[in-house]
């Protein structure tokens, strides 16, 4: 397969209203574009579905505004060799049906994401062997291949813990109720309509929250989940572009816009097998004649009310590594 350079670096647009970010005890509205797929990270796909799994499942590292990795349950790791990295675990963390955190429950989480049935971590830490358990704060991941994004996607879903009893007891089910370690622990989901989680008092970082329950309400339609927030019934969602300037004209609201590090692009198999036998797929003159009718800004402009970037390359403006002279080619019909 490969990734024609129809790159669009997408921006996260925010808009909250600045008084509900009032006392602790409240409930925190959130306005979500789409109903989240299966609440479970071995199986998740969806990034909504990782927006209120944030809430409910820590994972073993993050990273900071300037996309440094940063200790979350781990407080630190280090590679002993190019195949052996060793991880540091947080003490006195538990999970939300009071099991602890301990080198036996990541050892079974990073395990199952690699070996479960239909998992979607599996290609994600693909280059894993096993892990082994040093001590109950420590564990041994053992790689098959050299791999040095490996923490950096302990990040994402990757890196989120689940309560192994729970995961047991739970099976293909486990989703439904999920048990992690994060701030809020799951209470209940309507299909198509909200999800609502509730404060975990026994979270390890307990000081750092402020709200005793999130509800998450299932908004397709922006222009709705905007009216929503003019009226009171939301207190932060995701908006469409086309809805920012709306936003913007409102002195009771307020809008966050953010490079993001996701992107959106056209991939075109080329792989040579029978569903690549197309003129696009046979025929890099054809590839780079479509390349050069797309009007990439028209497209911002029209489409995303120009708030999106126009892009090259498979890596946001917002990443280090990404590079200014790889530019977009310019439309020449």
């Amino acid at each position: 397969m490969r990734l024609m350079p129809l790159l669009a670096s997408l921006t996260a647009l925010t808009a909250y209203v600045p008084l509900a970010w009032a006392q602790q005890g409240e409930v925190l509205r959130v306005g979500m574009r789409d109903d989240p797929d299966i609440l479970d990270p071995t199986f998740s796909r969806t990034y909504v579905g990782t927006v209120v799994m944030t809430a409910l499942c820590d994972k073993l590292f993050d990273f900071d505004a300037k996309l440094n990795i940063v200790p979350g349950l781990a407080t630190g790791y280090q590679w002993a060799d190019s195949r052996t990295l060793m991880i540091r675990l947080r003490s006195g963390v538990q999970f939300q049906d009071g099991e602890k955190l301990d080198a036996d429950a990541v050892k079974y989480t990073l395990e199952r994401h690699l070996n479960a049935t239909g998992s979607f971590r599996r290609s994600e830490i693909s280059a894993m062997d096993h892990v082994e358990v040093v001590d109950p704060l420590t564990v041994r991941v053992v790689m098959r291949q050299a791999f040095s994004p490996f923490v950096a996607i302990l990040t994402d879903r990757a890196g989120m813990m689940v309560g192994p009893k729970a995961a047991e007891a739970g099976g293909k089910d486990f989703g439904l109720h999920p048990v992690c370690a994060g701030p809020f622990r799951f209470v209940e989901r309507i299909a198509q309509d909200h999800i609502t989680l509730e404060r975990f008092p026994g979270y390890w970082d307990a000081s750092r929250i402020h709200y005793d329950r999130v509800t998450y309400r299932i908004i397709p339609d922006s222009s709705i989940r905007l009216a929503n927030l003019q009226a009171g019934t939301l207190d932060v969602t995701e908006i469409a572009p086309l809805d920012a300037e709306a936003v913007k004209r409102d002195a009771n609201l307020a809008l966050v816009s953010v490079p993001s590090l996701g992107y959106g692009a056209l991939t075109i198999n080329v792989s040579g097998d029978a569903k690549a036998d197309t003129p696009l797929g046979r025929d890099a003159r054809v590839r780079h004649a479509f390349e050069l009718a797309l009007d990439r800004e028209a497209l911002n402009q029209v489409v995303y009310a120009g708030m999106y970037q126009p892009n090259a390359q498979a890596t946001s403006p917002l990443s280090p590594l990404y590079v200014e002279e790889i530019a977009p080619t310019k439309r020449d019909v």
